[in-house]
């Protein structure tokens, strides 16, 4: 069993797909899109592992606030650099950026080494070794 993708909803799918591009060298098939219903996709592939889709539709909105979103849906998905001092590099690029660091690099409890980052619809976002 594998993960073949998962699924972001997005209000902006040019600035998702720009971020996912710029940051973690995905690449974009091409854009479906559904006149009748109004939703649209990209999946996006990256080096390895699962793809992502991104989507949109008019009648979905943003997700509830206060502490109820941290207790359901997508908590966070990890993407891995291959080594610390990426970890380390790509945290410093983003941050210098622009893009909201949750959490700088460092080692877990669990021994994990990771920082955190907000992507623009503000997904969290592991970036590991």
């Amino acid at each position: 069993m594998q993960i073949e993708h998962l699924a972001l909803w997005t209000p902006d799918l040019e600035r998702a797909r720009a971020f996912y591009a710029a940051w973690f060298g995905a690449e974009a098939g091409a854009p479906y899109h559904n006149p009748r219903s109004g939703f649209g996709s990209y999946f996006l592939r990256f080096a390895g592992g699962p793809r992502l889709e991104l989507m949109q539709r008019p009648d979905v909105g943003p997700r509830s606030e206060g502490p109820e979103r941290e207790m359901h849906g997508l908590a966070h998905f990890a993407v891995a650099l291959g080594s610390e001092a990426a970890v380390d590099d790509l945290t410093e690029r983003m941050r210098a950026a622009g893009v909201t660091v949750l959490s700088a690099p460092r080692r877990t409890g669990d021994g994990y080494y990771e920082s955190v980052v907000l992507d623009p619809d503000g997904n969290r976002l592991e970036l590991t070794v």
